[in-house]
Formats: C-alpha cells, structure tokens, sequence
C-alpha cells in the first residue's frame, strides 16, 4: 500500500516521482521534474530511496511485474484517429481536485492562482527542455480559468494555442505549441 510521501517509479515508463494523494485505486504523483501525474496504484513500483532506484528496478521480477498489470478493455466501436505528432504529448489537468488533497479553505482567488501559477510552471518547464507541444485539461465551466490560461499564454513569445482536439477533450483543453529557436 502506498501512502503519501512514498518514493515511486512507474512501471513500463521513465518517470519516477513522490505520492502526493491516494485516492481509492488512484495514486497522484509529483514527479522529479514538478509535473503531477496520476497512475494506478498496479502501475507503480514502491521504491526505497532515489539513489537505489537502479538495484530496486533489477530486483523487479518481470513475471511478477507482467501480472499486476491489468488487462486493457477492448476498444470500441469507434476507431480514434492517432496524429504522429500526437505521440507523447504531455497533458496537465488543472482542475483543483488534481492540484491539492483538499480545497476546504481556499477562496475562488486562491484556487485561480494556484492553477494558473500551475500552469506556468509547466509552460516555463516545457519551454526549458524544448517541448514542442503540451495540454492544458481546464473543463468547461464557466470560462474563467480558460480566460486566465489564454491570458497567461499570449503574455509568452513563440507560443501558439488553440482549442485542443474536440474528440477527445470536448471544450475543456487547450494545446499548446512551442515555436523552436535552432540555437
């Protein structure tokens, strides 16, 4: 069992990171580069300390590993078309439940500035490390986030944004892409 505070890596995936919440089978990660991210708690692999993170992956037993693993659900009838760009793509939910364990005691401003100081965090990460494109998950709501994040956005040079893919977000994210400068 995972509690908060643990020292984890995922399975099948170079991300290592610290618990953050465990919420029934779902576990929120912080992971070393500051991004949150959430896996199941099947997905990830209690480790001791960072230093011993490559003695804790060779003691994995690939069986044992492969059995945990939950078997995917067959897909539906409706075939989603994968973009070659679209491979990796990192997405960030800002919404406050995914930010923070509890929101009791934050008033509206509080939550809006913990979200939008979230998501200049990752854009200045992305632009850092030459990320070319990111999502941001905002929902729909009654705007005001997405009104905060496009005004955030259009305050960065060689940033482009828009409406993310429909299909698969609705109305509530926003891709955004990061011009390269060949330096």
């Amino acid at each position: 069992m995972l509690i908060k505070g643990d020292k984890v890596s995922v399975l099948d995936e170079a991300i290592n990171g610290t618990v953050v919440s465990v919420k029934n089978n779902e576990v929120l990660i912080e992971t070393t580069d500051g991004f949150m991210m959430t896996f199941f708690v099947n997905e990830l692999l209690k480790i001791q300390d960072s230093s011993d993170l490559m003695n804790s992956i060779k003691r994995i037993d690939l069986d044992e590993a492969s059995k945990e693993k939950i078997q995917p659900k067959p897909r539906s009838f409706v075939k989603e078309k994968k973009d070659k760009r679209d491979v990796g793509v990192p997405e960030f939910d800002l919404h406050i439940e995914k930010l923070v364990p509890n929101k009791r005691g934050m008033s509206n401003y509080d939550i809006l500035t913990l979200q939008t100081e979230t998501a200049k965090r990752h854009i200045e990460f992305a632009i850092r490390n030459r990320i070319p494109k990111i999502v941001f998950i905002h929902g729909v709501g009654e705007g005001i986030l997405k009104a905060e994040l496009d005004f955030l956005l259009g305050r960065y040079d060689g940033i482009d944004f828009q409406d993310a893919n429909y299909q698969k977000y609705g109305l509530g994210a926003t891709e955004v892409y990061f011009r390269q400068n060949n330096k």
